[in-house]
C-alpha cells in the first residue's frame, strides 16, 4: 500500500504486536518512538524501552525512528499536572497526554511523514457508522483503555487504528511469542504517562511543590497527625497517612474523605464503608462528547470516575455553560475533583469531563 500506517512503539509488547499484525495484513508500516519526558528522573526507561523498539524492529524489518516531543509534553500536560496538584486536585495526565501528545502531535507528525494513518497499541476499537466514528471499549475488560482516550475527537478517531483491540491480552502475547519478539513477557509500564513508576511518588512531586504542613483531623475534629500539604493527598487515599495505632478502630483502615483548604487540614473517616467517603452526586466540566455533542438518551448513560471501575448507572440532571451536574444511581466511593467523569452507552464510549466539585 502506497501510504504507510505509521505505528509509535513504546517498546512495550502491545504496540510490537500491533506493528506485526498490520504487517500480517500487508500494510506498509513505519514505527516511531516518542521521547516525551527529559527530566533527570532515574526511575524513566526511556532508554531501554527504545532498545526494545529497535530490537522488535529489527525481528520485523520495520524502519524505525525517534523523536522527541518533550516540550510538547511539558506544555500541554506536565504544567497542568503540575497546576492541578498546586490547586489540591488530582489530575490523570494520561488522558491529557492522549489528547495532546498521541493524538495530536504524534498525528501531525505522522501525516507530515506520508503516513496515511497512525496506530497504538491501545486496547480500544474504532467502528464507521453512519458518517461518524465511535470509540468502543477493548474486547478484554481488563485492559480497556477506552477510559483514556475519552477526549479524542472525530479527526483523531478518523486517522487512528487500534489493532489489538480486537484481542485478549493473553492472545497479544502470545503472538508475541510465536513471532520470538524479545519483549513478549515484559512487565507492563504503570505509572505516570512517560515518566515511568514512581515508587515514591510524593517525593516527585516535592521536587516541584514545596511542602505546606498541617494538620490530620478526624471527623469529629480530633487531631490524628500531620500532613505535608493537602496537594500531595488524593480523596479516598489509604496509604501513606501516617496515623497508626490508638485512633478508633485497630480493625479499620483510615482514609482521605475531605481537604479543607481554607484551614489547610486533612480530613480521615474510619472504614470503606463510612459514608464521608461517599458522594451520590458531581459536577463536571469541559465536558467533550466524541460525536461533537450531549447524548440524547439520558436513560441509557453510565459513567466511571477511575479507571478500573465497573460502568455506573448514572444520569445528566442539569447542563449550564460551564458544567454539567450528575448524579450516581448508587453513590461512588472517593469522588475525586481532578479526575475524569468518563460516559458509556454500553460499549460505547461517549466522552468526558474534568470533576470539580462533589455533591
Amino acid at each position: 500500500m502506497s501510504e504507510p500506517i505509521i505505528v509509535g512503539i513504546s517498546g512495550g509488547v502491545d504496540s510490537s504486536v500491533t506493528a506485526l499484525e498490520l504487517q500480517k495484513k500487508g500494510y506498509e508500516v513505519e514505527c516511531v518512538f516518542m521521547k516525551n519526558w527529559d527530566g533527570d528522573d532515574e526511575n524513566c526507561s526511556s532508554e531501554e524501552d527504545y532498545k526494545d523498539a529497535l530490537l522488535v524492529c529489527d525481528k520485523l524489518n520495520i524502519p524505525l525512528r525517534s523523536v522527541n516531543f518533550s516540550k510538547e509534553y511539558w506544555d500541554s500536560v506536565f504544567k497542568y499536572f503540575l497546576d492541578e496538584y498546586s490547586n489540591n486536585r488530582t489530575p490523570n495526565p494520561d488522558i491529557i497526554c492522549n489528547k495532546e501528545v498521541k493524538f495530536k502531535a504524534f498525528l501531525e507528525y505522522a501525516l507530515r511523514l506520508g503516513g496515511a494513518k497512525i496506530a497504538t497499541g491501545h486496547y480500544a476499537q474504532i467502528k464507521k457508522e453512519n458518517g461518524s466514528y465511535l470509540l468502543l471499549k477493548g474486547k478484554d475488560p481488563e485492559k480497556d483503555q477506552s477510559y483514556f482516550l475519552s477526549l479524542l475527537d472525530q479527526n483523531a478517531l478518523s486517522k487512528s487504528i487500534f489493532p489489538i483491540g480486537s484481542l485478549q491480552k493473553k492472545e497479544v502475547r502470545k503472538i508475541a511469542e510465536n513471532h520470538a519478539l524479545i519483549n513478549h513477557s515484559k512487565k507492563d509500564s504503570t505509572g505516570i504517562c512517560f515518566i515511568g513508576e514512581q515508587k515514591y511518588f510524593k517525593d516527585f512531586l516535592k521536587k516541584y511543590i514545596p511542602e505546606k504542613p498541617g494538620l490530620i483531623k478526624n471527623l469529629d475534629g480530633k487531631i490524628c497527625g500531620e500532613h505535608d500539604g493537602l496537594m500531595y493527598y488524593t480523596i479516598g487515599q489509604r496509604k501513606g497517612l501516617g496515623v497508626g495505632g490508638g485512633y478508633g478502630s485497630k480493625e479499620l483502615p483510615w482514609f482521605v474523605a475531605e481537604k479543607n483548604i481554607d484551614e489547610n487540614i486533612l480530613i480521615i473517616a474510619q472504614g470503606h464503608d463510612n459514608p464521608a467517603l461517599y458522594n451520590s452526586r458531581l459536577k463536571a466540566k469541559d465536558l467533550h462528547w466524541i460525536s461533537g455533542s450531549a447524548p440524547l438518551n439520558n436513560t441509557a448513560l453510565h459513567a466511571k470516575i477511575r479507571y478500573r471501575q465497573l460502568d455506573q448507572k448514572c444520569k445528566i440532571l442539569s447542563t449550564d455553560k460551564d458544567s454539567y451536574l450528575i448524579e450516581f444511581e448508587q453513590p461512588q466511593f472517593g469522588v475525586t475533583p481532578g479526575q475524569m467523569i468518563v460516559f458509556y452507552n454500553n460499549n460505547i464510549c461517549l466522552g468526558g469531563g474534568v470533576i470539580f466539585e462533589r455533591k
